[in-house]
């Protein structure tokens, strides 16, 4: 018989949302465990995870306080400036694109956002190397490789079997293990969602000029193509095509690929050049019924996935993982169950309808933009020409962005759990 081992929390998944709530979760005194079928070394391969991530300002106070900043902050790119632009040719460079645009400046919120830029642009292996430290420099139990095998709870406690037979039990299991969550599945939670038949083709550029810590964003007729700003004068390409052509980028040879990108690029900044693997990401939409279960908890993309438009995946999962962290702190230190419903619903509460807000706008974005019907296109192009006119609503969108509105867990003031 294997022998059991106890924890508050055991927590599936220690990818970016995992890792994250477990510094969260221990920084509020609980002891954890992350559970994770890949060795965290993998995790850290330049190809393992091509895509870098606009980190909300708000987001990047929630590092700083669990310790991640300086290592992040030589890798973080600011984002001073956003355009967004209604595009109708095939190449990002065409001259004359629709007049309408959008021009988000960091400078006019500056006040209320302490001088911080719209967001920060960060590699995700830079992000997973900070975690991948700060959790081992916090003491905190990595089983990796492991895989989970099974789930069960009762009334008492939650029981984790994992495939080299150790049972390990917790008050609370939080699933973070991405879409595919087996933790999700063995508390029979459903999802609603859909594919949206598109890929999102990643790469990394080198420029021939400086970008001007500018983030651009041409919405085509296929889907967006961003140009995002890295540091060292580079740049990530999110570049938004049907499933079929973005497998045929993914397979092309370097020099058809860099054909391509320049009918994209065409002279809007000299010289580019793609530096290391492409990788192709298919795009969904998919959010669960339920955020709780009795001893079980999900946060990021086993509670919602989303289309990467706004590129704000992560900031939503690290707001889950913020908000249930202290969630869990505040029951610990007033002596409640940390699995019992009463402590969970508080959680699903503050983050339910959030997500599922944010996971229609952008769905409804998406549609919106990607095509090429007039009446639609008429539409959309006065309302951004309106955002653009309007300077309270203008800041209001870039309040939003920023993820500095709404009821916020301690972490993203900047304060510890």
């Amino acid at each position: 018989m294997a022998e059991t081992e106890r924890y508050d929390i055991i927590i599936a998944g220690a990818g970016l949302a995992g890792a994250s709530f477990a510094l969260a979760a221990a920084q509020g005194g609980l002891k954890v465990v992350l559970v994770d079928p890949q060795p965290f070394s993998a995790q850290l391969a330049p190809s393992f995870d091509g895509r870098s991530t606009a980190i909300a300002f708000s987001t990047f106070r929630m590092l700083d306080a669990l310790g991640l900043g300086e290592t992040l902050r030589p890798h973080a790119c600011r984002m001073d400036h956003i355009l967004v632009t209604d595009g109708r040719r095939p190449g990002a460079a065409s001259k004359s694109p629709s007049p309408a645009f959008l021009r988000f400046d960091a400078e006019e919120i500056g006040g209320r956002a302490g001088g911080e830029p719209l967001g920060y642009m960060v590699e995700n292996r830079r992000i997973r190397a900070a975690l991948a430290e700060a959790v081992t420099a916090a003491g905190i139990e990595v089983r990796a490789p492991a895989s989970v095998v099974s789930v069960e709870r009762d009334a008492g406690k939650a029981t984790v079997t994992l495939a080299d037979g150790s049972i390990l039990t917790a008050a609370l299991v939080v699933g973070a293990e991405g879409r595919g969550s087996i933790v999700r599945r063995a508390a029979g939670i459903e999802t609603v969602g859909w594919a949206y038949g598109q890929s999102g083709v990643v790469a990394t550029v080198r420029l021939g000029r400086d970008h001007g810590n500018v983030a651009h964003e041409y919405f085509l007729p296929s889907g967006p193509f961003a140009i995002l700003p890295l540091t060292d004068q580079r740049a990530s390409l999110v570049w938004t095509e049907t499933t079929r052509r973005a497998e045929a980028l993914r397979g092309a040879s370097d020099a058809a690929f860099q054909s391509h990108l320049m009918r994209r690029f065409g002279a809007f900044l000299d010289g580019v050049s793609v530096e290391g693997p492409r990788f192709v990401y298919p795009l969904s939409l998919s959010l669960a019924e339920k955020l709780v279960a009795p001893r079980l908890a999900l946060i990021g993309d086993a509670a919602h996935g989303v289309h990467p438009v706004a590129g704000q995946g992560l900031n939503m999962g690290l707001k889950d993982a913020a908000a249930l962290a202290e969630v869990l702190a505040e029951a610990a230190r007033l002596g409640e169950d940390l699995g019992a419903e009463t402590v969970l619903e508080r959680y699903a509460r503050w983050r339910r309808f959030d997500n599922a807000a944010l996971a229609a706008g952008f769905d409804a974005f998406v549609r919106l933009f990607s095509n090429d019907i007039g009446p639609v296109r008429l539409m959309r192009d006065l309302g951004m020409a309106a955002v653009n006119r309007i300077g309270p609503l203008r800041r209001a969108f870039m309040q939003e962005a920023g993820g500095a509105t709404g009821d916020l867990p301690r972490l993203l003031r900047g304060e510890p759990v």
